[in-house]
């Protein structure tokens, strides 16, 4: 009996060893109006490309942080997949959604970003559920981000930056610490069910009562 092969989620190239300088260049040659996403650590580069399945859980998680912001009266500046790179460490990364929280004060007149001199986001949201990714954690951890989601197609899981650098798995978040983000994911099917409308009301009236 032949075995159905699930279609992919995301497609991912990886390139090592590339230099730095390589990293930058694509950058520019590519630009800003593009569909792919690189990542860049300790000579790894990765191209990733979204496709259909990655694409809706982005975009719908972020309605549904969106939503969190709104109803908890917190302002919110969302910066999708911003480039967040330091040429002093030699890292960089376009995370699927970002979001400056605690720190949106501090940027909130800004429309472009240098983490030379700015703060990173307070919460960086990652798609990843295609296997063989580069693990961001590293590039994360240096550049300073405090939280990071990681959805994989099934659950949600919430990665809490320590003072070494490194992530621990976290049953709270920073950034909405009375939210059990463990639920999100039920919202997610249920929007491929009753639509992303009706489910994103249902959400709203759900986070009204925590």
């Amino acid at each position: 009996m032949p075995v159905l092969e699930q279609p992919l989620a995301e497609t991912r190239v990886m390139l090592h060893p590339v230099r730095w300088q390589t990293f930058e260049i694509l950058l520019g040659d590519l630009g800003a109006h593009r569909g792919t996403r690189l990542a860049y650590c300790e000579e790894m580069l990765e191209i990733m490309t979204p496709l259909g399945e990655h694409e809706h859980n982005n975009r719908f998680i972020d309605d549904l942080i969106r939503a969190i912001a709104d109803e908890k009266n917190l302002n919110i500046k969302k910066m999708g997949s911003l480039t967040l790179k330091r040429d002093d460490l030699q890292k960089g990364v376009e995370p699927d959604s970002c979001y400056y929280l605690q720190n949106e004060p501090q940027v909130r007149g800004k429309q472009n970003i240098n983490l030379n001199i700015d703060p990173p986001p307070d919460l960086v949201l990652e798609i990843d559920i295609t296997s063989g990714s580069l693990n961001k954690l590293p590039i994360y951890g240096a550049l300073g981000v405090p939280e990071v989601w990681r959805y994989d197609g099934e659950d949600l899981t919430v990665w809490v930056r320590q003072a070494s650098e490194k992530y621990d798995r976290a049953t709270h978040s920073l950034a909405f610490p009375d939210v059990e983000i463990a639920a999100i994911p039920q919202f997610v099917r249920q929007s491929l069910i009753d639509g992303e409308t009706a489910t994103l009301r249902e959400f709203r009236r759900w986070i009204m009562s925590v």
